[in-house]
């Protein structure tokens, strides 16, 4: 039988994750008591040795990124970061919402690396694993200060986050954006409150997250949506309705991904369906393993993301319709960005910075 599900979380249990070194024996009738609880937050400090990290995934639409916060107490079940925790010999279940840790010197090491003599500047994502505007960074402000320098430097930058605070950072992203030196990317996979009460419980509404979008556009601040994850039998009936709440929030690009569940998070999601949703939950891991070649995950580059298979194809068939019909570019969420502007630091404290005034200077 699932665990029972924990007030305010998403995970219904703390499952030790594939590298755990701990014993940990779970006491049934303990677990249920504490489920009436919501369970505590601990947050705490891990300075960074390297703050930007470089993948050469194929179908990862960027090269480098910066994650402020390891753990995301938004608790979304579906989170394909959830297995990271594992590495800190904690459980990707209810201690990577609740364990949540942050990068004090994330400043010091963004400037140790573009100090250096070989760095070549390439637009910079920011959120790619955990939320860098989860709850945590009202009060830290992480996030914030990592995008004074961005400002100050005239680096490209892309942000993802499900946070309405995003909008707090408007003055900066603003003043990014008048030189294309950033975009915004926003996640919604449902606009039903209850689902996304059980789903990502400590996520703003969608009508929040929205109003944030519609904020940034007016200031000039170009802004995507991510429908995702879709999740076959409990919010792929959404996508229409989706798209078209963000074309009228000032949205203008629009991507989709396929449900992700790489390593620990097929034990948690399983969970998850069958304390919720348990006259269903055999129906939707079909259609996964359906859009996944019989497994529960695809892990290949170009499959992981969209699936495949008649059930994925009419997925995206149905999302490109309702996104060209919306005018909304479905080819990517990013915006291009300017990398020329980049005002290397070891240049400027030679006075060598002339030749790259921002564009919006010159007009």
């Amino acid at each position: 039988m699932p665990s029972s599900p924990h007030k305010g979380r998403g995970a219904g249990s703390a499952p030790h994750g594939r590298f755990a070194v701990r014993q940990i024996e779970f006491d049934a009738d303990e677990d249920h008591r504490r489920a009436s609880v919501a369970p505590e937050t601990i947050v705490k400090a891990m300075p960074a040795g390297k703050i930007i990290s470089s993948n050469d995934s194929p179908d990862i639409p960027f090269d480098l990124s910066i994650n402020p916060y390891l753990g995301c107490e938004h608790g979304c079940i579906y989170c394909y970061a959830r297995p990271s925790h594992s590495y800190l010999d904690l459980s990707p279940g209810l201690d990577f919402e609740t364990r949540i840790f942050y990068k004090p010197n994330a400043v010091t090491r963004l400037l140790d690396e573009w100090q250096k003599p070989g760095y070549v500047c390439k637009a910079i994502t920011i959120g790619a694993n955990t939320d860098p505007y989860q709850p945590v960074e009202r009060t830290l402000e992480i996030t914030r200060q990592l995008l004074q320098q961005f400002a100050e430097f005239r680096h490209p930058i892309n942000v993802i986050t499900k946070s309405h605070l995003v909008a707090r950072d408007i003055d900066l992203l603003a003043n990014l954006a008048k030189d294309r030196l950033c975009s915004v990317a926003i996640s919604i996979p449902t606009m039903n409150p209850d689902l996304k009460r059980i789903m990502e419980p400590r996520v703003p509404s969608a009508k929040t997250r929205l109003k944030a979008a519609r904020k940034l556009s007016d200031a000039g601040v170009p802004v995507s949506v991510l429908v995702a994850p879709i999740i076959p039998a409990i919010n792929d009936d959404e996508i229409e309705a989706i798209l078209e709440a963000a074309a009228n929030a000032g949205i203008t690009q629009a991507r989709h991904i396929f449900l992700r569940l790489p390593h620990e998070l097929k034990s948690l999601f399983d969970e998850w369906l069958r304390n919720h949703f348990p006259d269903r939950a055999a129906h939707v891991m079909s259609l996964v393993r359906q859009a996944s070649g019989g497994k529960t995950y695809d892990a290949r580059f170009g499959l992981r993301q969209s699936g495949r298979g008649p059930y994925a194809e009419m997925l995206a068939a149905r999302f490109q319709k309702a996104a060209r019909a919306l005018r909304l570019d479905s080819d990517s969420y990013q915006q291009h960005l300017d990398c020329q502007q980049f005002l290397h630091p070891a240049k400027r404290q030679l006075g060598l910075d002339f030749q790259s005034t921002p564009r919006s200077q010159l007009l």
